[in-house]
């Protein structure tokens, strides 16, 4: 088995989006300009996914992060301000890009489409949060085997 490197040589991704005035960047370039626009710079995704706003673990997070996590309909959604303009983002939409990302890495180095995945999840994960991050794996247009502990 080959772990494929990415974009900066690395065989692991940080799971981190940051948007700017002008891009959106995914991976090691959004962790490492993080000093930099930590407000519009999401991380821990995995924390919230799958989970309500009002869970205890949730409201304990957001005390220590940079980025706004606001209540949609019960459920935490990400804020940034993204080329002069606010947007929101579910946690699963966050992961899915950090998981096109890799895809389009994956694509690159074969040589043909990724159409399918196995994406592993904590083994203290639940199954609204299994689900939310099989739901992230089909945002990115990947079809998801099974959510592996």
């Amino acid at each position: 088995m080959d772990i494929i490197a990415n974009d900066q040589g690395n065989r692991t991704t940080p799971s981190y989006v940051a948007f700017t005035d002008t891009e959106r960047l995914v991976g090691d370039a959004a962790k490492n300009q993080v000093a930099m626009n930590p407000e519009n710079s999401i991380f821990d995704a995995k924390r919230l996914i799958g989970r309500n706003y009002s869970d205890q673990t949730v409201q304990s997070d957001m005390k220590h992060w940079p980025f706004t996590v606001v209540n949609h309909g019960g459920k935490p959604k990400l804020q940034a301000e993204y080329k002069g303009e606010r947007k929101t983002f579910t946690p699963e939409e966050i992961s899915s890009m950090v998981l096109v990302k890799m895809k389009e890495t994956a694509e690159a180095y074969l040589g043909q489409k990724v159409t399918d995945a196995v994406i592993t999840v904590p083994a203290y994960f639940n199954d609204a949060q299994r689900l939310a991050t099989k739901d992230a794996g089909m945002i990115a247009g990947l079809e998801c085997a099974e959510n592996y502990k």
